[in-house]
């Protein structure tokens, strides 16, 4: 079952980022090199990696990673989305279709990461025995 959670919750996480992306690229709301290379891979691949990882004897690790990407991009995304003003913030974003868009995605990506950091914390904690069940 915690493997289906964490493997659930990166599949929606994954959804969420692309619209949002889809959203910023619309609306022309561009990022740093260091934010494009953060996003890239603690929001992309870190979450992704811990996906795979969970499903395999290294799945303590996988949850660990889950944990920790999650948690870096429930932190970057409320403040750049909700406290930083620029035109990353909800409040502030350029004219465009995409505004909606933005704002909602901004909320599921809290949601999400907000889920993953928790399913990540509390199954990382399970003993390596117990999940020594696959590969």
């Amino acid at each position: 079952m915690k493997r289906w959670l964490g493997t659930a919750v990166v599949i929606a996480h994954f959804t969420v980022v692309m619209f949002h992306g889809s959203a910023h690229t619309q609306l022309k709301v561009g990022l740093a090199p260091w934010q494009t290379a953060f996003v890239l891979i603690v929001i992309v691949i870190a979450p992704l990696l811990a996906g795979i990882l969970i499903w395999t004897r290294l799945s303590r690790i996988g949850f660990m990673l889950l944990a920790a990407a999650m948690g870096g991009a429930l932190l970057f995304g409320v403040y750049f989305h909700y406290l930083v003003i620029s035109p990353d913030h909800v409040s502030h974003l350029p004219a465009g279709d995409a505004q909606g868009t933005f704002r909602l995605t901004a909320i599921l990506l809290a949601i999400t990461e907000a889920i993953g950091l928790t399913i990540g914390l509390v199954y990382s904690r399970w003993t390596t025995e117990r999940s020594n069940n696959v590969f």
